[in-house]
């Protein structure tokens, strides 16, 4: 290529870089703003969402979650903007590294998730059940948040039914809670007796695994554009730092 088609596709490289870093800027912005108002106001969060979000907020703690990711999107957006606007070898180094880090993080999550499923619900049980036994129906918020997860996702306990037995709440009322039972074919509005076994809904996260598989292709989509894009990323990224020099 001659000296000035070299620099036009440079040029068009940075303002591409620049565009690109400043819509992250500005999504990581908007995140952020939105996870201090969740943590600031969560109730119209609530009130806005649904129900669902209810226990979204308390199970995931998505404001502390919506904060981070921004913060981190703030970062790279600056990073990428100012570094490819200014021309800062630095700052170009520092964006390709720190997308790098996040992509390799990503990638090890994954593994992680596909092989450690089992892992993964050895650890929820142990740290969950002990909490279902002994919180729900003494803790308000606690047994709202079940409440309400077991109705949306039609589901009963972590595991099963079993999570309940010995529970404060089985020991003090002699039933399951009624969000276990199938109120759809039994008509049961008040509670869910233990003879009725045939109507106990399956566990939550056999529940929250499927919906998981169902909508895998989808996830699986999702997750190879972001890849995509962090790839494409750290290549223009790179190209503007290795040509920096014979600009």
């Amino acid at each position: 290529l001659s000296p000035g088609a070299k620099m036009g596709c440079f040029t068009f490289v940075k303002v591409m870089m620049i565009l690109f870093n400043l819509a992250i800027f500005l999504s990581g912005g908007t995140l952020l703003g939105v996870g201090i108002w969740v943590k600031v106001d969560g109730q119209s969060f609530v009130n806005i969402f649904g129900a669902l979000s209810s226990s979204i907020l308390q199970v995931v703690n998505v404001g502390y979650l919506l904060i981070v990711i921004g913060a981190i999107l703030l970062v790279i957006g600056f990073l990428g903007c100012y570094g490819a606007q200014k021309e800062s070898k630095c700052l170009l180094m520092m964006f390709f590294s720190l997308v790098l880090i996040i992509f390799i993080a990503e990638v090890a999550a994954a593994v992680v998730a596909l092989v450690f499923t089992g892992l993964a619900e050895t650890l929820l049980t142990g740290l969950v059940t002990p909490l279902l036994k002994e919180k729900y129906g003494v803790d308000e918020t606690f047994t709202e948040i079940w409440n309400v997860t077991m109705t949306e996702v039609h589901c009963c306990g972590l595991n099963n039914y079993t999570d309940f037995n010995n529970s404060y709440f089985y020991e003090t009322y002699g039933s399951y809670p009624r969000q276990c039972c199938d109120l759809r074919d039994w008509g049961i509005t008040t509670s869910c007796h233990p003879h009725l076994r045939g109507c106990l809904l399956q566990g939550c996260f056999k529940q929250i695994l499927e919906e998981i598989r169902t909508n895998a292709g989808v996830a699986g989509g999702v997750a190879a554009g972001i890849a995509a894009l962090e790839i494409a990323a750290m290549a223009v990224s790179m190209y503007l730092y290795c040509h920096l020099d014979e600009k």
